[in-house]
């Protein structure tokens, strides 16, 4: 058994400039933690495989393709592949999700 705490999780680089966090990283899929501080924002990007995010804390702007919704703790989002994508933060408190992408991808991100 494998557990996986956030606290001693490794803290990833990326693109977007915000706080990530691996919890996990296999062949078949990955989960990374995220978490938007008021007024961050993911840059618009689109992936080669399925995404989906779950919502653990606070209210943030999901938009996927010409689509956009306020989305909220204990929300599930999916986001279909190859389809451009962002996440933001315009309230006055933390957002924090879980970005999961089944099966894990191997070609690169695309940044719009």
């Amino acid at each position: 058994m494998k557990i996986t705490s956030y606290n001693n999780s490794e803290k990833k680089d990326n693109p977007h400039g915000v706080t990530v966090h691996k919890l996990y990283d296999t062949e078949h899929a990955q989960v990374m933690h995220m978490q938007l501080k008021p007024g961050e924002a993911l840059k618009k990007h689109s992936t080669p495989v399925d995404v989906f995010f779950y919502v653990l804390e606070g209210e943030g702007i999901v938009e996927i393709g010409d689509e956009q919704q306020t989305i909220t703790k204990d929300m599930l989002v999916d986001s279909p592949a190859k389809i451009p994508h962002r996440l933001m933060n315009e309230s006055d408190s933390l957002f924090r999700f879980l970005v999961v992408k089944v099966p894990r991808q191997t070609e690169q991100t695309k940044m719009m």
